[in-house]
């Protein structure tokens, strides 16, 4: 028996008028009630019924599959991250006439994840590819569906993706450190193998190349990509002595709220003492104090991107090569860069 607005409503404890009102993309639903609303929707793969009169014939079913392969980056603490994917795709699909189905899969083989798509009468998929290696997407190859992956990249794979665009992103934050008079950046990288976090690394070291910056091996700082991870692996580098360096540059905003945690409890001051850099621009960072200087990439764009070029595929009369999008980003200037007369 498929989910409802009520099944959504009573496990996101909020009213079924309210779920409506996400589902639907009305305003007046603040971020976490949204995120919340949208995570149990996820959760219970909900499948919303055919679109109105007024849109498209229905033309088919889609399938988002929400994988969380470790949980290192697919988790609790994304859940907003997740649900503007959804809420994007969810207009788009609504759009296009199509029905969109959410599935949820948590520590499931990939191989299984790939066996539940045949037989299916899907019209296409989209794949969050956030934890899946260039070997868990060559699994996919063989699926006789359109398919698009979103959250990752891999340039030599003859598969569709929509991703945000690191290098752009990343060199924006060495900028914006270098405008202020920063010598000396450092990054905070992770020790989770995900494409984005790879591709961050390495914008990380092109761009303070191109702006004519030193790289220091002690500046840059490894740890974990969750927020208890990231706090006790700071936590025990400053125990052991670390240096901190003038300004750092944070793989993403979890990290950053972790490293912040730690930095503190070494009366370390933002930004008077550090000033520090995030990504993702999750709703938490425009709240903490100082409010997170930070990387705004349209989530929802991503989400819209994918199901425009889903469609495409699907409507396609022959196959066609495929497809890699890169969606940009903005900086998000709040307080936690010093300024250089603060400095």
């Amino acid at each position: 028996m498929s989910s409802t607005v009520k099944d959504i409503a009573q496990l996101a404890q909020v009213s079924a008028a309210t779920v409506s009102l996400v589902l639907n993309g009305k305003g007046g639903i603040s971020e976490e009630t949204r995120a919340r609303v949208l995570q149990a929707a996820a959760s219970l793969n909900y499948a919303p019924r055919s679109p109105k009169a007024g849109t498209p014939a229905h033309t088919g079913t889609l399938r988002f599959l929400k994988i969380a392969k470790h949980g290192h980056t697919v988790n609790r603490d994304h859940n907003t991250f997740i649900a503007d994917y959804i809420d994007g795709m969810s207009h788009e699909a609504g759009a296009n006439g199509y029905k969109l189905e959410i599935v949820s899969y948590e520590g499931t083989p990939v191989e299984d994840i790939v066996a539940s798509l045949s037989g299916t009468s899907l019209s296409g998929v989209v794949v969050l590819g956030t934890e899946l290696s260039e070997d868990d997407v060559r699994l996919f190859e063989g699926v006789p569906l359109p398919l698009v992956f979103i959250d990752t990249h891999y340039d030599l794979l003859e598969q569709n993706f929509v991703n945000m665009n690191n290098r752009d992103a990343v060199f924006k934050i060495l900028s914006h450190f270098a405008q202020r008079g920063f010598r000396h950046i450092g990054f905070v990288a992770s020790n989770v193998a995900t494409t984005n976090f790879r591709l961050r690394r390495e914008a990380f070291m092109d761009g303070m190349k191109v702006l004519g910056l030193p790289v220091r091996a002690r500046d840059i700082i490894t740890v974990d990509s969750t927020y208890d991870g990231a706090y006790q692996d700071m936590l025990a580098k400053l125990q052991a002595g670390l240096a901190v360096p003038e300004c750092l540059f944070c793989t993403n905003d979890i990290i950053t709220y972790g490293c912040i945690k730690a930095l503190r409890e070494f009366n370390i001051r933002i930004p008077q003492d550090l000033s520090i850099i995030g990504f993702d621009n999750l709703p938490m960072s425009a709240a903490m104090d100082p409010p997170l200087t930070t990387i705004d990439v349209s989530k929802r764009q991503i989400g819209y991107q994918a199901i425009k070029l889903l469609d495409d595929l699907v409507r396609a009369t022959e196959r066609a090569p495929a497809v890699k999008i890169m969606v940009g980003a903005n900086l998000v200037e709040r307080a936690s860069v010093a300024s250089p007369p603060q400095r």
